[in-house]
């Protein structure tokens, strides 16, 4: 007896039938196709789902990182009417407070809200943000338009700033949507304010331009009503419970928001088409893994003959069961080995060569990142292997429920 012989018969009867049956299936032409069929339907479905995972995944975080990079950690805005804290040394205290808090690196007043920026005879909606101190670390600089920002003035983003052609001590003017009542009417409030300097425009706000200004700028534009706090973190992970240690010494009334309270609705949004783009692409799978049932159906027919001398000779439907579950789970996992080798090395060529480049004009981003996550491996290996072995199951069941005299009768 030859060494590969040896081997095989010491394999399990199950698994020795099962592979048994796998050779005659490669031998015989329509049950070979419908294996590759079956195989390769799961292959594919599960290569999709790790490319389009791995596209979403590398979009998602391109959003959230533009976002997050322009978001502030925590943000409380406060009181107004009946439930204000009571004036300009009521809030110096309350800022003391939260300056104590753990986790609490920084804490500043913002003034908020929309108007317009006027330069000569065009005009832009923008959102004027009104600053203490220094420039906000949620306006993103580089080095150089650090060392060429002004001490005062407005800072624009670089894209508005290229494509309107402006230098820094350019004069625009700053009009909010609150009019200043006059013994003539009602007239606009109208700031002019020379260009400081720029910051680094996001991806995502350049519909939007944002315009950071001194907050003495602010509130004469939009009044006390408009402000807040900033509070920063270390990190944004520890900003969500800095956000929950600030809500218990913050005053009635107050709200207080972390970055994803804030960006809670683009967050929503992105999770929902993950979901919505796994179940989708995942239908490739079961009608793949259907086709393993009529594999193992055909196979079942052409082997009632065995089958029926396995009965005869004592075996149990038990292991006519595991035999035809473990040829299933072969094909199975040869389909699902394939399929993660192509969606992963596809995922790798189109990232590290950039070869998905949508129109600049129309998208956000150059070209399509690709990030592999483990979370949505596990889920798209995970997701198909059930699949596939549920309908294994099924299938190896029908195949041990046969009575040895229908298996043995002639067709």
């Amino acid at each position: 007896m030859s060494r590969a012989a040896r081997r095989s018969m010491a394999l399990p009867l199950p698994l020795l039938l099962a592979v048994r049956y796998l050779r005659s299936a490669r031998r015989d032409a329509f049950a070979s196709l419908l294996s590759a069929l079956a195989a390769g339907g799961i292959a594919v479905g599960v290569a999709a789902l790790i490319l389009v995972l791995a596209a979403l995944a590398g979009l998602q975080s391109f959003l959230r990182e533009d976002v997050l990079a322009r978001t502030p950690h925590v943000e409380i805005e406060l009181p107004r009417g009946d439930e204000a804290i009571g004036g300009d040394a009521a809030l110096d205290r309350l800022i003391v407070r939260l300056e104590a808090v753990d986790g609490v690196a920084e804490v500043r007043r913002l003034v908020r809200g929309r108007g317009w920026m006027i330069l000569g005879e065009s005009a832009v909606a923008a959102e004027i943000v009104g600053f203490e101190g220094v420039l906000p670390a949620f306006f993103p600089r580089t080095a150089e338009q650090q060392a060429a920002a002004l001490t005062r003035g407005a800072f624009l983003g670089d894209d508005l700033v290229a494509r309107w052609g402006l230098d820094a001590g350019t004069l625009v003017e700053l009009v909010s949507p609150r009019p200043t009542l006059t013994p003539l009417g009602p007239r606009p409030r109208l700031v002019p304010l020379r260009i400081a300097g720029s910051y680094t425009t996001g991806r995502t706000e350049r519909d939007t331009p944002r315009v950071a200004v001194p907050i003495e700028v602010a509130r004469s534009l939009f009044g006390g009503r408009s402000e807040r706090l900033e509070l920063r973190a270390r990190s944004f992970d520890e900003a969500l419970e800095v956000a929950d240690r600030a809500a218990a010494v913050v005053p009635e009334g107050a709200l207080v928001r972390s970055w994803k309270d804030l960006n809670r609705a683009l967050f929503f949004a992105l999770q929902l088409e993950r979901i919505a783009m796994f179940v989708s692409v995942f239908l490739i799978v079961p009608v793949a893994a259907m086709a393993l049932i009529t594999v193992l159906a055909l196979l079942v027919s052409a082997k009632r003959g065995e089958i029926g001398m396995l009965h005869a000779m004592g075996a149990a439907p038990r292991e006519i069961e595991r035999a035809f579950f473990a040829l299933g789970l072969l094909l199975g996992a040869a389909g699902l080995l394939a399929g993660l080798a192509l969606g992963l090395g596809g995922a790798f060529v189109l990232d590290r060569f950039e070869l998905l480049a949508p129109p600049g004009d129309l998208y956000l981003l150059d070209h399509i990142p690709f990030l592999v996550r483990g979370g949505d491996l596990a889920a798209a290996l995970g997701a198909t292997a059930a699949f596939t072995v549920l309908t294994t199951l099924y299938a190896a069941r029908k195949a041990s429920a046969m009575e040895p005299t229908e298996a043995l009768r002639l067709p």
